[in-house]
């Protein structure tokens, strides 16, 4: 499996396209917008998208999802059922936030602690990862030793626990209890900014 991570919208969401090698087919994780962009980037890459996956229900990841999957006619997993009044709240979340008018829709498949999900030959484990918000779910590629973390990680911070739904000490628990025992080698691509490893900001992150 390889990458390609896909910015969109103007917070610079890291939608990212994972690619399985051996059949060139793809899933899209949180795509928040400009769906133009990220079929642009599955068409270099020569992939066809099977699938999306979500990590969590706020706007800037979850935008043009329902554009996406009208146009591909692909089915849509994720996040953990948690999130279901955010994704309920769509068009108003773009509105507060003067984004572009998104449409409301429900996944194919919610996601809980212990899933995998599949696409081409690649399978993912699914962590469940609330804090930042209550049905924030992460994807692990065990072979790789990648995870896509959404908005629980970044390079030198954590996720925003003052929006709906969130709480401090959940984010941290979660960080702790399901993401450090994968392993600090675990290369890790956050829903904004730079990538890192779990070893790197288990010894220098200043919020844990």
């Amino acid at each position: 499996m390889n990458y390609t991570i896909v910015p969109v919208t103007p917070l610079a969401q890291n939608c990212t396209l994972l690619c399985c090698e051996q059949t060139a087919r793809a899933a899209v994780v949180d795509p928040g917008g400009e769906v133009e962009r990220i079929l642009a980037a599955a068409r270099r890459e020569g992939v066809e998208i099977e699938k999306i996956l979500i990590t969590h229900g706020h706007f800037d990841h979850i935008g043009g999802v329902a554009e996406l999957s009208e146009r591909l006619s692909i089915p849509v997993e994720g996040p953990h059922r948690g999130d279901l009044f955010l994704i309920e709240s769509l068009p108003q979340q773009c509105r507060h936030y003067e984004f572009p008018e998104a449409q409301d829709f429900i996944p194919d498949r919610w996601l809980s602690q212990g899933d995998r999900v599949e696409f081409g030959n690649q399978q993912l484990e699914v962590l469940h990862c609330p804090g930042h918000t209550p049905g924030h779910v992460v994807y692990f590629h065990q072979a790789e030793r990648v995870a896509v973390v959404g908005d629980v990680l970044f390079k030198g911070s954590i996720g925003r626990t003052d929006l709906p739904g969130g709480d401090h000490a959940t984010l941290i628990q979660s960080i702790q209890e399901r993401l450090w025992p994968l392993g600090d080698d675990v290369r890790f691509i956050p829903g904004h900014g730079p990538l890192s490893t779990f070893g790197e900001e288990r010894r220098s992150n200043p919020y844990l």
